[in-house]
């Protein structure tokens, strides 16, 4: 009898060896690799027997294949439909990460819970049936036996395994026949084809392997939901990323009350887009309006120091942000320069400009820069409010709460245009603000009467910064 062979596998990027090393030759990080052995039956064999439908693959041309439009699963939630983009395409694999008590199993459980006239499978293999339960009831009421549906039609079918070995998984899968398949989490699966312990490389892949082919092969949809190690990536190989075709974000500080869900890749939309959820005591509560929650609910006519409100793009969704800015004496010889939510060398760029194109002087006073409600925000156009909020709190003198900004600023001082203008200046109108201050190349073609807001175009730093301070 042939003895199994035995490889080493790096636990940081998946790289294979047949003996042991201490840096790895591709990623090079030290002592990450670790022994697993090959057997001789492959892993995807007992998959390939049962969901298999052509015999063999062969080369075709592509004006030989048929598409059609096939709708989307709409999951019941606008937030998660938009990142997705549009909905859950069938067939595909989604793979949703994040830090743990986020709030990953409570997202998906609550999303399935909605679905209309679907059945779904929970694979679990962290939780107990019991456990899911008592969630589900704190999730949605109406999932207590004594509830009544008015229609089963309606409603959807929710099965829950707790199991940790794929074989059995597909048996069951084979049984069901189900809609939607939801595994949680990746890292908890194992298949006895490999020997190894559950969450290592080889482990991951090969059953994120099997669900790949199942998926494709039965045009079933596949939720996975992942674990991340401690530099915030997706544990495992970074294949699982590869081979999925969407990869979603789940991230939020615990100590505030926002989520957010960003796509990382998505084969079947953009990767520009985000969905915003607020933590309550039932679950996720997805936020229509963020613009709203955002920002400080300050009094009339109370101006604040520091504070600047800029209309930002995420996605295809303005955002009304604040812009947090205080300044002040540095303590030791060397000032601070601190950001949180918006890029630290921007903010350093951003300084510079100041001092070099507008004449202000902040070399031994410490810059701290906040965006709140704990986002972190990429948009350029922010740049102006930035700049604001940084000398409204040099010189402790307040911007009133009813003008907002927008605009890029280059390195000669100048406002550059931003996309999508039409969208931010509404937005700014919807919330009630009274002037907004935009590039001036963006005034081309651009219909002022469609709006009440004040429209105030600038071309220099320093214009918008004598509209502000006189």
């Amino acid at each position: 009898m042939a003895k199994d062979k035995v490889a080493y596998v790096c636990s940081s990027c998946g790289y294979d060896s047949p003996k042991w090393i201490g840096k790895c030759p591709a990623c090079g990080e030290w002592n990450t690799f670790t022994e697993y052995r090959v057997g001789k039956t492959k892993p995807t064999e007992g998959v390939r027997e049962d969901f298999s439908l052509m015999a063999k693959s062969s080369p075709i041309s592509m004006s030989q294949i048929e598409t059609e439009d096939e709708p989307r699963i709409n999951m019941g939630d606008g937030e998660l439909n938009r990142v997705l983009g549009g909905g859950l395409v069938p067939g595909s694999m989604t793979l949703l990460g994040g830090e743990p008590g986020i709030g990953k199993s409570t997202l998906i459980l609550q999303t399935v819970m909605r679905l209309k006239g679907k059945t779904v499978l929970y694979v679990s293999g962290e939780e107990s049936a019991r456990q899911l339960k008592l969630r589900a009831d704190r999730i949605n009421s109406n999932l207590h036996p004594n509830a009544k549906s008015d229609s089963n039609t309606n409603q959807s079918t929710l099965l829950v395994v707790c199991e940790a070995m794929i074989e059995t998984v597909f048996e069951h899968v084979k049984t069901v026949k189900p809609d939607l398949l939801v595994i949680d989490s990746i890292q908890t699966m194992a298949t006895e084809t490999v020997e190894s312990s559950p969450g290592s490389v080889t482990q991951i892949r090969e059953c994120a392997a099997m669900l790949l082919k199942y998926a494709k092969e039965t045009n079933t949809p596949v939720i996975v939901i992942g674990h991340i190690n401690k530099e915030g990536t997706i544990a495992g190989p970074k294949i699982l990323e590869h081979m999925v075709d969407t990869v979603l974000q789940f991230e939020g500080d615990q100590h505030y009350m926002y989520r957010i869900v960003r796509a990382i890749k998505n084969r079947f939309g953009s990767t520009a887009e985000l969905g915003i959820y607020e933590m309550v005591h039932n679950g996720l509560r997805p936020v229509e309006n963020p613009s709203e929650l955002l920002l400080s609910d300050v009094k009339d006519g109370e101006e604040l120091s520091g504070v600047a409100v800029a209309c930002s793009i995420e996605g295809v969704r303005p955002l009304l942000i604040e812009t947090q800015a205080l300044v002040s004496t540095a303590a030791y010889g060397t000032p601070q320069r601190s950001a949180t939510g918006f890029d630290l060398r921007r903010l350093n760029m951003l300084l510079a400009v100041l001092e070099k194109r507008v004449g202000f002087k902040l070399p031994q006073r410490d810059v701290f820069l906040n965006i709140a409600g704990g986002i972190r925000v990429t948009d350029p156009a922010i740049d102006l409010s930035v700049i604001a909020a940084v000398l409204s709190s040099n010189v402790d003198t307040g911007i009133p709460r009813d003008i907002c900004f927008t605009g890029e600023v280059g390195l000669s001082g100048e406002v550059r245009p931003v996309s999508r203008i039409v969208q931010r200046i509404a937005e700014a109108d919807k919330l009630g603000f009274r002037k907004i201050i935009i590039p001036r190349a963006n005034m081309n073609g651009l219909d002022k009467t469609k709006f009440k807001i004040q429209i105030v175009p600038v071309r220099k730093v320093e214009e918008a910064l004598r509209e502000l301070f006189g």
